[in-house]
């Protein structure tokens, strides 16, 4: 008679009785209404709230008579406040982390303190909810989903440049969040980088003055000049096109044969290359300058 084989399980890491759990709470991003019935059971039930601003989150908890105490968890005190959580949790506490709005750890603190439980074999439980990302994501009316999330662009230009020029032949979309004291230049450096590609743009999402745009960077560009723009944003560039990609060897031979035949400037060189590969006139400006000079 055929004996029954024993099914195997994977064995996850043992949480140890007597510690507290950690709840990763989403809160709304602008919608009050949007907070699910979970999460607000949890933070009436738990120990303790870690908050990246205190005094943000209590506006929150009053509006639905939340009395919870709160410790604030902000990006500079993530390192030490991460600690303070984690001995409170192998104390017995049940402890729930809220950002300013959205998922915490999505372009918001979290990680670390997320990172560190996991290694203390602590319980954790994700309170899922809103998300600025997602929903964004929803209303883009991606063909294939396909996407690339990369959060904040880096706020120092020659870093955020780097990160846009190592982008160039991606060709899912891009999601980028931006403040809006960086927008200009955020976007100046997409269109020099990326060329002029189309974008969906969501602003104050769920809030009274949302804003859903579909159109080319360089029409959202010339309509946000000279303007002051409130609110956080989730752009969603278009990937680049499909299509061989042109070496910089290639590139360079180019460039020498216009050079030495004369027959255009560096100014015509640039703009016909810069159309035909559809390529960023700064990325083939650089290039072709170094051509120029030798």
């Amino acid at each position: 008679m055929p004996r029954s084989r024993k099914k195997t399980a994977q064995v996850s890491p043992q949480i140890i009785p007597g510690m507290g759990t950690l709840y990763v709470v989403a809160t709304p991003i602008g919608n009050l209404e949007d907070i699910t019935l979970r999460a607000l059971r949890v933070l009436k039930e738990v120990d303790l709230i870690a908050a990246e601003d205190t005094r943000h989150t209590r506006k929150l908890l009053t509006h639905f008579g939340i009395s919870t105490p709160t410790l604030s968890y902000y990006k500079e005190k993530e390192q030490l406040r991460s600690a303070v959580i984690i001995n409170k949790l192998h104390e017995g506490l049940n402890i729930a982390l809220v950002s300013d709005a959205g998922t915490p750890g999505i372009s918001d603190p979290g990680s670390i303190l997320v990172h560190k439980a996991t290694a203390e074999n602590i319980k954790i439980e994700p309170i899922p909810g809103p998300s600025s990302l997602t929903a964004a994501l929803s209303v883009a009316g991606i063909p294939d989903g396909s996407f690339v999330f990369l959060g904040f662009a880096p706020p120092r230009k020659k870093q955020r440049q780097d990160l846009l020029f190592s982008l160039r032949q991606e060709k899912r979309q891009l999601v980028f969040f931006e403040a809006p004291h960086r927008l200009l230049s955020f976007l100046q450096d997409c269109f020099d980088i990326l060329g002029d590609r189309s974008v969906f743009w969501c602003r104050e999402l769920t809030k009274m003055h949302e804003e859903l745009t579909r159109d080319s960077l360089s029409i959202i560009l010339t309509h946000c000049q000279g303007k002051k723009i409130k609110g956080e944003s989730v752009f969603i560039i278009s990937g680049a096109a499909a299509g061989p990609e042109i070496s910089n060897a290639e590139l360079e031979e180019i460039f020498r044969s216009y050079k030495k035949s004369g027959e255009k400037s560096l100014k015509d060189t640039v703009r016909e290359v810069a159309a035909e590969h559809k390529l960023s006139r700064t990325a083939v400006y650089n290039k072709a300058l170094k051509i120029w000079k030798e």
